[in-house]
């Protein structure tokens, strides 16, 4: 039993053995599948738990440098890394904490690429790319809204992808579950099937709610099982972030003043529920 009184405030608590549920669920789902998850830092990135996710799972996906930075000096690994624009100062930080790049447009790749071939590492380069089709119901977290400026749709690459691509990374889901990944790969199967062929690795993004009590795991599975079967030589990439912290702990909160208006009274707390609680 937690003493609230000794815990500082406000504060998140995590509990080891929640944490450890979620990632013996989490590895298993890897393991059986045959597919590769990464924790995505956007959604949980407490560090201080990184030697214990590592026991589990050894690599994560970020959006900016310092999330890169993060991965490669906390995590122990390079970033699969994803931002919807690169900039010249930036991007040899990317590449020095990097495995995966990934662009989200073509001319983001032609102009980058370059310094790629000129690394000395060899770094994955991969393309997002956006099947323009929903399954989320609030636009703020569709990437697939009309109009979305995240991916290349099928259009826009036609037949063959430009050389130096080796994967495909795509992010349709916000806390689904797998029978939306089934049908997003439905699309993604029809608008850009015929690339597979010329990548090594298919990145299926985040929105995995793996860990919550009503995910069919079991499903997912046999959607993982399906594109292996289907596309043996791809190294199928899952990217959950909520999934790992998924109720493993509190946000500790003191009340610092109570108002009322119009009959109605409000707690006054020393937490944002836009920051705090998204």
């Amino acid at each position: 039993m937690i003493d609230f009184s000794k815990i500082p405030s406000p504060c998140f608590v995590m509990e080891e053995e929640l944490l450890r549920r979620n990632l013996r669920l989490i590895r298993s789902v890897q393991d059986r599948a045959g597919v590769q998850i990464i924790l995505a830092f956007k959604a949980f990135a407490l560090w201080k738990s990184f030697p214990i996710i590592r026991e589990y799972i050894a690599h994560s996906t970020a959006s900016s440098v310092a999330e890169a930075q993060l991965a490669f000096e906390e995590m122990g690994s390079p970033a699969h890394t994803y931002a919807p624009a690169y900039t010249d100062s930036d991007f040899p930080s990317f590449l020095k904490y990097s495995s995966h790049i990934t662009f989200n447009s073509l001319s983001q790749f032609e102009r980058f690429y370059p310094q790629l071939q000129a690394s000395e590492k060899k770094i994955e380069c991969g393309i997002r790319i956006n099947p323009e089709f929903s399954v989320v119901e609030t636009d703020l977290y569709n990437p697939s809204a009309p109009g979305s400026r995240l991916g290349v749709t099928a259009d826009k690459i036609g037949t063959a992808l430009p050389e130096g691509v080796t994967g495909l990374h795509l992010h349709n889901l916000c806390e689904n579950n797998s029978y939306d990944l089934e049908k997003t790969l439905e699309v993604v199967e029809q608008k850009f099937g015929h690339l597979f062929v010329q990548v090594k690795w298919l990145n299926l993004g985040g929105g995995h709610l793996i860990t919550h009590k009503e995910y069919d795991v079991e499903h997912l599975i046999g959607v993982l099982t399906g594109v292996k079967n289907r596309y043996p030589h791809l190294q199928i990439i899952l990217e959950p972030g909520s999934a790992f912290a998924w109720e493993t702990g509190v946000l500790v909160a003191t009340v610092a003043d109570i108002v009322e208006n119009g009959g109605i009274k409000t707690a006054m707390l020393n937490v944002s529920f836009a920051c705090h609680m998204p």
